[in-house]
């Protein structure tokens, strides 16, 4: 049975291409900002993205839908516009922690299945504008995709002290959570 996964993320379809799992990328045709609008707790919002993306595909196929929200100090925060707005986002989160709550959401003929949101808390060390010129330097443009202005899987690590939760939750999608959901229907061998 064919699997879509409501994404144009990298990191995402890279976890599902790593798990083996057989999918095609669609992009989702979802308002973000509107739905943000309407709530205002993290793990409503990463739920609500999750589902409203997965139900954008409009398909009586399976699809995967999936988002991230992070706050800091009680602010959340969308991805930055630019280069300039990366680095306010990073002296904000210095020395902070940040929490970053992850969503994934199973939806199939245009009803949400199954969904599943997780947390994590990753301390930012303390950054000085040196390393926040030089981390942009190097990861820019390609953090600007990302809603912490971070990739784990790349130089994003040295902006932590420590992190608490489930490393695929971080990086953008409950994957252990999901590949249960996925054989418990039948989408993949148990």
């Amino acid at each position: 049975m064919a699997l879509i996964l409501a994404s144009t993320s990298q990191i995402r379809r890279h976890m599902l291409d790593a798990a083996g799992v057989d999918y095609r990328a669609v992009k989702p045709e979802v308002d973000e900002s509107q739905l943000k609008q309407q709530l205002s707790d993290p793990c409503e919002i990463a739920g609500a993205l999750a589902a409203a993306k997965a139900l954008s595909i409009g398909t009586d196929q399976w699809v995967i839908g999936s988002d991230s929200v992070v706050s800091v100090d009680g602010r959340l925060f969308d991805k930055p516009r630019d280069r300039a707005e990366a680095a306010e986002h990073l002296r904000f989160f210095s020395g902070k922690p940040m929490h970053l709550t992850s969503a994934v959401a199973l939806a199939h003929r245009a009803a949400v299945d199954w969904q599943h949101t997780s947390s994590a808390v990753l301390q930012v060390r303390t950054l000085s504008d040196l390393f926040i010129a030089d981390y942009l330097d190097a990861e820019w443009p390609e953090v600007g995709y990302t809603v912490g202005v971070f990739r784990l899987e790349a130089r994003g690590v040295l902006l932590f002290d420590r992190i608490d939760g489930d490393h695929f939750t971080v990086l953008g999608m409950p994957l252990i959570q999901l590949l249960g959901a996925l054989r418990e229907r039948g989408l993949l061998p148990s």
